[in-house]
């Protein structure tokens, strides 16, 4: 089968290599329907996550249909349509086969009649905004929000984040394209911060009204910039909810965040917040469409899977479909994840 792996700092390939074979009795042999190529992913190519080595086929999230399973599961079937997350230590799902350990807690079953483009944000961006930042960060309702980033994991944040009805949802990034998909999801304010003057402290105070800051400010990016930006941002008593993926550390302004009682989150996505997404996504509770925009040949895959991490022009992460591929929101900015 063809598969795309990580082969050291800065280089991926696509490769051939065996079927994955079932090693026990809770396993479960996926055929690929459609995969993404996530922030994470971006971040295992630049070096920042060493718990992924090369050789390593990339890709945890995606959709497919069930060809196999070991005699021990027992909620899934031969030709069920599931849905799953993966890490970085396993063979991931940018393949056209996947084996799934453990399958009957790890897949969870796809309704049908559903479009799998939007599906497949469920099975990883849309859990880890709303687990790692909504709920970490607290959100509740009245209250204001400001998410640094507006790549994809900081726009699932604000779009699970109206769940919990805060007054103010607010974005900073560098990209206008980004940023305007913000407002189609529901952000009440968006800013450019690529031209700003003075500190984004400043650019609130003076255009939002919000100069004691925000009582909850997410960090959707992974670079010492932006954590710096959220500890500029973030109110007396407020939190701040790092999502991004950091490969550098960053200054802990400690002399100021003790004594205004900041609280300050991180974490991995466990997923178990996917059931209950997917039923208010049948509800018609939440609508992620807006976020998947393009449809690229798959042979583009590889070369896009790069050129996300280096070029300079307007790119997006890849969604690899059978012969297609869906493509999730990601223009050129200062928003990695």
């Amino acid at each position: 089968m063809k598969a795309l792996i990580y082969d050291g700092v800065g280089k991926c390939k696509l490769v051939e290599k065996d079927t994955p074979q079932l090693s026990g009795g809770l396993d479960a042999l996926v055929k690929m329907q459609r995969t993404t190529i996530c922030g994470s992913d971006l971040h295992i190519l630049k070096g920042d996550v060493p718990t992924c080595t090369p050789g390593r086929t990339l890709g945890h999230e995606g959709i497919g249909i069930i060809e196999e399973i070991g005699q021990e599961v027992k909620n899934f079937k031969e030709g069920d349509r599931a849905g799953w997350i993966l890490g970085n230590t396993v063979d991931g799902s940018q393949a056209e086969y996947v084996r799934i350990q453990y399958a009957d807690t790890s897949l969870y079953h796809v309704p049908n009649g559903v479009d799998d483009r939007t599906l497949l944000l469920f099975s990883d961006i849309l859990p880890t905004g709303l687990e790692v930042g909504v709920l970490r960060g607290k959100v509740e309702p009245g209250c204001t929000v400001a998410i640094v980033g507006a790549g994809p994991v900081g726009l699932a944040a604000g779009l699970t984040a109206q769940l919990y009805a805060p007054r103010k949802l607010v974005f900073f990034d560098m990209d206008d394209y980004r940023l305007s998909v913000a407002q189609k999801l529901g952000a009440t304010h968006v800013y450019n911060v690529k031209n700003m003057k003075g500190t984004v402290r400043d650019l609130a105070a003076e255009h939002i009204d919000e100069a004691d800051g925000f009582d909850v400010v997410m960090e959707a990016v992974g670079i010492p910039a932006t954590f710096n930006m959220c500890e500029d941002l973030v109110a007396k008593g407020g939190h701040i909810a790092n999502i991004g993926v950091h490969g550098k550390s960053v200054d802990l302004h400690i002399e100021r965040l003790w004594a205004r009682s900041t609280t300050i989150s991180m974490a991995l996505v466990s997923a178990h917040t996917i059931p209950t997404l997917l039923n208010l996504f049948a509800a018609g509770k939440i609508d992620a469409s807006a976020m998947v925009t393009h449809v690229n040949p798959k042979r583009l895959a590889e070369f896009e899977l790069r050129a996300s991490v280096s070029s300079k022009s307007p790119t997006q992460p890849t969604c690899i479909s059978g012969r297609t591929t869906i493509t999730a929101t990601l223009s050129r900015s200062m928003s990695h994840r």
